[in-house]
Order: structure tokens, then C-alpha cells, then sequence
């Protein structure tokens, strides 16, 4: 897939992108020269059989991970060759994420993790931002839980947390890396609602790493991968035809 010459409305992109595992005799490849934007305010899923590249995409989209060969551009920053620091700053800035390990942390307590991208950024919530706090807070049924420890938690309800601080500070860009995959189905229905809702609503842009059809079909936008290939890029499609297309990949792998 190319990537049309207009990028304006890309929150993230990759051309050309390669990335390999190992040393030349055996060297494993994970992605194949990819070229793919994520568009600006969309909801976007990215899917494919295990192996397929998808998470090492995202990951390199997100600035954890270096590309083989290829460039990567956040907005109008090209972070190829950034070094760590420089990352970071624009990921503090830019990016939420959300992932399977949760990664809370323990010593601070529910509120505490769920405001600490203000924290590092050394500010506090605006009365706008805080009012979206709450909001989040409410619908992830996390009022009664501010002052716990993440030990004390759920694994479910760690991931609520999670989600929480993603959204909290309305990033311009959130990564989600299986985001319903420990959670029960209801829940995961409302996680999928409120990421649907952070990009209908708040125009946050939203790129999901899943194999979970039921989750894709919440998405504007599915893009699949094979093979550290994208193989197809499609709109909003149901969970069946999502299924449909997934059986065909693997079977055809």
C-alpha cells in the first residue's frame, strides 16, 4: 500500500519499513517494506494471524522499537534515528499507550497512575481535562477504587486503569495492544465504546493491535497484515466478514 503524497492528515506513518530479527544466517523477518499511515481522528484496527508483524508495527509506529530500514514519521516528526531521549519527550507529549502487561505502577496508588502522564509533563489536569478524567473514571466503574493499590485490583481492573491514563490526557495518538484481552466481554464492550467514543467525540486517533474480531468490528478502519505484509486495508467491517477474512488468511498461510 502507498502512501498518498498528501500526509496532512497522518497522526503517524511508516514508508518503506523493514524490520528483521537475528543475524544474517538467521535472520527472521517481521516486516517486509511497509508504507501505511494512520489517519488523523480514526479508530483504526491492526490485525493478522500470530506472527504476522503486527505488533512490531506498532511498536515501531509508537518509537519502542527501531526499523531495519525504512523511516517513521509522529506528525510531521521524523523519529527514524531519534535517540532515547528525544523519544520520549514526544511520546510524553503525543501518545498514549495501552497494553496487556498493564504496566501500573505499584507503589502509587489508582488516582496517582491514572494522572501520571500530567505528572511527568509537570502539570497539572485542566478543569476540562479533569472533567474527562472523571468521566473515564465513572464508565470504567473505578470511583470506588481510587486510593487501592494496583495489587488490590483485578487483573480487569488494572486494565481499566490503564485505559484511564491513555485517555486521560486526550494524546493526539493512543496505541492499544490487545486492550480487551483480559477483560470479561461486558467490559470489554465498554473499553471498545469509550475508545470508540475518544475518537468520535475527542478526534483522538486510535490504533489497536487485535485478533479479536468482535474488537476490530468497533473500528473505523482494519488494516491486516500476513506475513510482515499488509494484505488488505479496509472500512468498518462486521465480525463475521472480520472472521471470514481471517480464516481465509490462515488458511492460505
Amino acid at each position: 500500500m502507498n502512501i498518498s503524497p498528501d500526509n496532512s492528515g497522518l497522526v503517524a506513518r511508516v514508508e518503506n519499513l523493514s524490520k528483521s530479527y537475528g543475524s544474517a544466517s538467521t535472520s527472521v523477518i517481521a516486516l517486509s517494506e511497509i508504507s501505511v499511515g494512520i489517519r488523523a481522528g480514526e479508530f483504526t484496527a491492526i490485525m493478522g494471524p500470530s506472527g504476522s508483524g503486527k505488533s512490531t508495527l506498532m511498536h515501531i509506529m509508537a518509537g519502542l522499537d527501531t526499523a531495519t530500514s525504512g523511516r517513521v514519521w509522529l506528525r510531521e516528526a521524523e523519529i527514524t534515528h531519534l535517540d532515547d531521549t528525544a523519544l520520549t519527550m514526544i511520546r510524553r507529549r503525543r501518545v498514549g499507550f495501552v497494553f496487556q502487561s498493564f504496566n501500573l505502577v505499584p507503589t502509587l496508588d489508582i488516582e496517582q497512575n491514572i494522572l501520571l502522564p500530567f505528572q511527568l509533563d509537570g502539570r497539572a489536569p485542566s478543569t476540562t481535562e479533569r472533567g474527562w478524567i472523571d468521566e473515564l473514571i465513572g464508565s470504567l466503574g473505578l470511583t470506588e477504587r481510587l486510593r487501592h493499590r494496583p495489587h488490590e485490583l483485578s487483573g480487569g481492573q488494572q486494565q481499566r486503569v490503564a485505559i484511564a491514563r491513555a485517555l486521560g490526557s486526550r494524546p493526539e495518538l493512543v496505541f492499544a495492544d490487545e486492550p480487551t484481552g483480559n477483560l470479561d466481554s461486558r467490559t470489554g464492550r465498554e473499553v471498545l465504546s469509550l475508545l470508540a467514543a475518544a475518537s468520535t467525540t475527542y478526534g483522538q486517533s486510535i490504533a489497536m493491535v487485535t485478533h479479536d474480531p468482535i474488537a476490530a468490528s468497533y473500528a473505523d478502519r482494519i488494516i491486516f497484515l500476513a506475513d510482515g505484509q499488509i494484505v488488505d486495508d479496509r472500512g468498518r467491517s462486521s465480525a463475521a466478514e472480520i472472521s471470514q477474512l481471517m480464516l481465509e488468511m490462515e488458511s492460505a498461510s
